[in-house]
């Protein structure tokens, strides 16, 4: 990333970042981070791979201090702002981070542990004597430069290493495939400690001289004030926060939503990713921005490998081609390519691929087949050229009466009723079945009838003749960034 840091010098006078009204040029950028990286650096000449965490609200320091930790030859390691301090603490000992990067907000919520683990703690703003000349160490590509933690749907979360040359891999890849250029200017609403945030919208855009402007907490209406300025025309999101886009562009009036439709038809790109799309959402906000949403397939462990196409046909329901330089191959349980019409895992390779599990060999090894191919444990099936994924191997496909079914699909047909809103499908053990269908149901209407919606659901679901039950619930768990979190779902049901 260091070298796409130096890129960005060609843009010195520009405006690199908004926040809060106030703007950032690049000149402003760049020397903010070399300062911050001496201040990190101390008396060392080489971070040499130390951990950095850093707990910052989202804006320009934010990404000063991410790109200072680059500078410096650290490894950056994001948390979360809303995470626990057990949460955190876990991140930060799994790491044996020896640097912490604070707001000021965050500070006591971190000082105690700092103490006790003898970890150096910065509070943005009580920083004293600044240096004023920095020398930088040399940096090689294949350096580690960042650690995020996956979800842990199954064990603890494991952190993700990528280096210098995963990362500028990911960032050149999706500026040549989503064309972007100087004259960007991208909205930063997603959370800073996933791949999404991270690389798509900030490295992207700051790679490619735009403008990165930040929203620091969600609101739909903040969102929408942003784009009737008529300064954005790329926009990132999560299905969840289309779904609340949508909800209240439906409760304006007819004057503000013709307003409303009018700024978001001139964007250049609007995409969605980190969790599938339904294919209603897509419809629907098309309908109301005349923009088809660019979907795609990434994953924390290779960032984006998948995309429709910037140009050409967007397909419902399907993430679309490999991106350039990356490999993609679908294989059956044995690891063996499956037929053409057949779906299997996904198996990526590239530079864009991750090196390691942080501290942890025997899940790397796991995680890799012959020649360095990733299995992702996502399932899909090629389907005219384009892929279309199934759902994750784990939780997303059930496996009922000798058939693998996938749960997104029932998802689909469940969405297209009138009075769902919203659902999830997952399968709970059964001795006799293996895996029983069971859906957890968001309506529009509290007091629907129940038998009228059980007849419907029966005749939609007539092709999965497996035992199945429903409940409705009044919203469906979800986490961080807006994913339904589907063993909490299962837990409905027990």
């Amino acid at each position: 990333m260091v070298s796409l840091i130096q890129q960005a010098s060609k843009y010195a006078n520009k405006t690199a970042i908004i926040v809060h009204d106030k703007q950032y040029t690049y000149q402003e950028l760049i020397a903010s981070a070399t300062q911050y990286a001496g201040l990190l650096l101390q008396e060392a000449e080489d971070l040499s791979e130390a951990r950095v965490g850093f707990m910052v609200n989202p804006g320009f320091d934010y990404v000063k201090v991410q790109w200072a930790i680059w500078l410096a030859g650290g490894v950056a390691v994001p948390l979360c702002l809303t995470h626990p301090l057990p949460s955190l603490q876990y991140v930060i000992e799994d790491t044996n981070a020896t640097i912490l990067v604070v707001s000021p907000e965050y500070a006591s919520i971190l000082e105690d542990l700092c103490k006790e683990k003898g970890i150096r703690l910065i509070v943005l703003g009580s920083e004293t004597l600044l240096p004023k000349q920095v020398t930088l160490p040399h940096l090689e590509l294949s350096r580690r430069a960042l650690i995020l933690y996956t979800s842990g749907t199954t064990n603890k979360p494991k952190g993700v290493v990528t280096t210098h040359k995963n990362l500028e891999a990911q960032v050149t890849t999706l500026i040549k495939a989503w064309e972007w250029t100087s004259s960007d200017h991208i909205l930063c609403v997603l959370p800073l400690h996933h791949v999404h945030g991270i690389i798509n919208v900030i490295s992207c855009s700051l790679a490619s001289g735009a403008v990165c402007e930040f929203l620091p907490s969600f609101s739909a209406e903040a969102i929408y004030t942003l784009f009737l300025q008529g300064k954005l025309n790329v926009f990132m999101a999560v299905p969840t926060i289309y779904f609340k886009l949508i909800a209240y562009w439906e409760a304006q009036t007819v004057e503000v939503k013709s307003q409303l439709t009018a700024c978001m038809e001139k964007f250049r790109l609007m995409v969605c990713g980190s969790a599938a799309l339904p294919v209603t959402v897509m419809e629907k906000w098309q309908s109301i921005s005349n923009q088809v949403l660019l979907e795609r397939y990434g994953m924390t462990e290779i960032g984006m490998a998948i995309s429709n196409p910037y140009k050409g046909d967007r397909r419902p329901g399907h993430v679309g081609l490999a991106l350039p330089g990356v490999q993609i191959r679908l294989v059956d349980e044995a690891n063996n390519d499956v037929k053409p019409d057949e779906a299997g895992e996904i198996l990526v390779k590239g530079d864009n691929v991750f090196v390691e599990y942080w501290n942890r060999p025997n899940a790397t090894e796991e995680s890799f087949v012959q020649d360095g191919w990733f299995k992702t444990g996502d399932i899909a099936i090629i389907e005219d050229g384009y892929y279309r994924i199934m759902g994750r191997n784990s939780v997303d496909i059930i496996k009922s009466g000798g058939y693998k079914i996938s749960a997104l699909e029932i998802e689909e047909v469940l969405r297209t009723h009138h009075l769902i809103n919203d659902c999830a499908v997952v399968g709970i053990e059964d001795e006799e079945w293996g895996e029983l269908i069971v859906a957890a149901i968001v309506v529009e209407d509290a007091s629907i009838d129940q038998k009228e919606l059980n007849k419907w659901l029966r005749e939609k679901m007539a092709a999965y003749k497996t035992p199945r039950k429903y409940l409705i619930v009044e919203e469906l768990p979800r986490n961080a960034m807006g994913k339904v979190t589907k063993n909490d779902v299962k837990k409905l049901f027990v």
